[in-house]
């Protein structure tokens, strides 16, 4: 990434963005003399893939870094706390000087992941590791969700190329910039987003408005006068007054006059954005070929998402490309990720002690103590389970590894002939950066390759996707069934 151009809007100071409970938790802490005494382990996780999907993909994890490694509070700031009449002078003057020191591990942005694993630990002092909650939800939430939806939407497009157009339907204009980055990592081709493009330096396209053509007197006109300013991006948008009978047959006119004055674009064609798009498309390409151009390209907006794509390509739409707006930027069908931030262990006598949440909800019982989670692969390469084991827990799949399957412990379960890779790696060292920053294209590529060699086709359908193991190795479940019955 380039990061000249991301810090123009991503250096910006979001130290206050946190809840207020955050600051009066660690105000108790400071009371008690325990800000540089207690370290504690915090986990990042979520409880369900969203949509009823089989998986998600993490995203933002460049953003908490970014915002971990630029955490502090300015005069302002600590006079605006001052206001309010909560906090202790010493305490406030603690936060003038406060930098985050512990470290960070997480899963590579990007990953494939699934519920009730670590996803990010974040290891500190007790009020910097509690002060960074707010923040690095927010940012994992959001982005993960979207490339979560776009990966979705992308999937039902096939090979077709996806591009963003969501900002105008965006919650403000971070959702747009930072939603556009996400879908892009969900695997999206682009965005018309303009500021996103420049930031995170990833591709972006867009043609007309309904407004340049009813500008003009006549759609001819508006067409004529954008063909000859953008001959090789000469995409027509024809729905502004009738698609099939003023609007196509104007497009072709255009095209005709382009060919006489022998003009060859690099890419024309036309877009429509309201009506029976299935119907539409099919009648627009008979008619572009007829009159000569196979490979004028279609492009369709208005609405979509994975199910109405599915359902227009099923009725035989006849589509090149697909631009995608609020459903997608917006997760319209579910727009709640629902990642949480558990403590998972304190530190007693220089020894982490694994500390857990129980809930009348199963589903809300966490995972204690710092963990290791691993990637169970088999013979073909392909994902068959995720593993979590205690810290440092020796994992040998290539021999007979016996592991416990917490939903149905009763039954034996094991590995054989498998290969294990560790998911979680150190981002963040004494509050320094030590991952390497990738290039959103890069993150892209990632996931494509997890979903296309490693991923099982049974957990990339829409329907009834097959569930991916998350596993326990014996010694940490164990650990787990004492702490609950004690």
């Amino acid at each position: 990434m380039d990061n000249k151009l991301n810090n123009i809007y991503c250096k910006r100071n979001i130290g206050m963005m946190m809840d207020l409970y955050e600051l009066t938790m660690a105000n108790g802490y400071f009371k008690q003399e325990k800000k540089d005494t207690t370290k504690v382990a915090f986990d990042v996780f979520f409880r369900k893939n969203p949509d009823q999907g089989g998986f998600s993909i993490f995203a933002g994890l460049e953003q908490v870094i970014e915002y971990i490694e630029g955490l502090h509070f300015s005069d302002e700031d600590v006079a605006y706390l001052k206001s309010l009449n909560l906090f202790t002078e010493d305490f406030l003057e603690y936060l003038r000087d406060f930098k985050f020191t512990g470290d960070v591990y997480a899963f590579r942005e990007g990953t494939v992941m699934y519920p009730n694993e670590p996803i990010i630990t974040v290891v500190a002092d007790l009020i910097q590791a509690q002060i960074v909650e707010t923040e690095i939800l927010a940012q994992v939430n959001h982005q993960s969700l979207i490339a979560t939806k776009a990966r979705r939407i992308v999937k039902a497009a096939g090979d077709r190329p996806v591009s963003d157009f969501g900002a105008r339907r965006a919650h403000n204009n971070d959702a747009a910039i930072y939603g556009a980055r996400a879908a892009v990592i969900g695997g999206v081709n682009g965005t018309a987003t303009v500021s996103a493009g420049q930031y995170f330096d990833i591709p972006v396209g867009g043609t007309m408005a309904h407004s340049w053509v009813m500008y003009y007197e006549d759609e001819i006109t508006s067409f004529r006068k954008f063909a000859e300013i953008y001959p090789d991006n000469c995409i027509l948008l024809v729905d502004t007054y009738d698609v099939l009978k003023s609007g196509v047959p104007n497009a072709i006119k255009v095209f005709d006059e382009m060919k006489a004055k022998n003009i060859k674009s690099k890419n024309f064609g036309i877009r429509i954005d309201s009506g029976d798009l299935a119907y539409l498309t099919k009648a627009t390409r008979k008619m572009l070929d007829e009159a000569g151009y196979p490979d004028a390209k279609i492009v369709i907006s208005n609405s979509l998402d994975e199910y109405t794509i599915a359902s227009i390509l099923g009725q035989g739409g006849q589509v090149d490309s697909f631009g995608v707006g609020e459903r997608m930027i917006t997760s319209k069908s579910e727009p709640v990720f629902g990642a949480v931030y558990k403590l998972c262990a304190v530190e007693k006598d220089g020894n982490m002690e694994p500390r857990i949440k129980i809930s009348e909800a199963v589903e809300k019982i966490t995972n204690p103590g710092i963990k290791d989670v691993y990637r169970i692969y088999n013979e073909d390469g392909q994902a068959i389970a995720d593993l979590i084991t205690k810290k440092g827990e020796e994992v040998n799949v290539q021999e007979k590894y016996r592991f416990i399957d917490p939903e149905k412990p009763w039954k034996k379960r094991e590995f054989v002939n498998c290969t294990a890779k560790k998911l979680q790696v150190q981002v963040i060292k004494n509050g320094k950066r030590i991952y390497e920053n990738e290039k959103v294209t890069d993150i892209a590529d990632y996931v494509r390759e997890q979903l296309d060699n490693e991923i099982w086709a049974e957990e990339q359908r829409f329907e009834n996707p097959h569930r991916h193991y998350v596993d326990m190795s014996r010694d940490y479940f164990e650990m787990k069934m004492k702490m609950l019955e004690k």
